[in-house]
């Protein structure tokens, strides 16, 4: 279906929602996109390539940061714009390694930052409930900002460098607005 059959809606009390501007078969694709961001679990990490997402048992790994697992140097090289800055922050804070959360909310800051425009939605569509939380989630949120900031210092140096667009205690209330 193309882009221009769907369009999309405000819910009242859900959100931002998508539909079809013409009748569906059962099945149908209505769209496909690659992610914005993803990330492997702890758990996940070599197993399964970070680029295809396959499982495999013969990974090759970042030689950089020695973090990074791919099935060959296809999904290295096509990995590459997404994992450099990435890789750079994951050496930098070793042996120490960020929790899954912070690992997604800074290949989020690097998407923003490398290539703003989106398609359907735009990352700043995403709604934050930021007053739904408590004031302990609230401050759980703030603490993985604070990560987020060490983690990516050497990238981006100082948080007021980046578009107004980007906070990163925002980043994570849109992170578990998703989850």
């Amino acid at each position: 279906m193309e882009r221009e059959a769907l369009e999309r809606f405000h819910s009242p009390g859900k959100g931002s929602g998508l539909r079809s501007r013409r009748t569906v078969q059962p099945g149908e694709l209505l769209y496909r996109d690659v992610p914005f961001a993803y990330v492997l679990t702890k758990e996940q990490l070599g197993n399964v390539c970070e680029h295809c997402l396959r499982r495999n048992e013969h990974l090759h790994r970042c030689s950089q940061c020695k973090v990074a697992k791919y099935c060959g140097r296809s999904c290295q090289k096509e990995a590459w714009l997404d994992h450099k800055q990435e890789c750079r922050c994951l050496k930098s804070i070793e042996p120490n390694f960020p929790p899954d959360s912070v690992r997604l909310a800074g290949r989020i800051v690097f998407k923003l930052v490398i290539c703003p425009s989106e398609r359907l939605y735009s990352y700043s569509d995403l709604q934050s409930n930021t007053e739904r939380l408590s004031e302990e989630m609230r401050d759980g949120l703030r603490q993985l900002a604070r990560t987020l900031q060490l983690y990516l210092k050497t990238e981006i140096q100082d948080e007021p460098q980046l578009p107004p667009a980007i906070d990163f205690f925002q980043i994570f209330t849109k992170v578990i607005g998703m989850i």
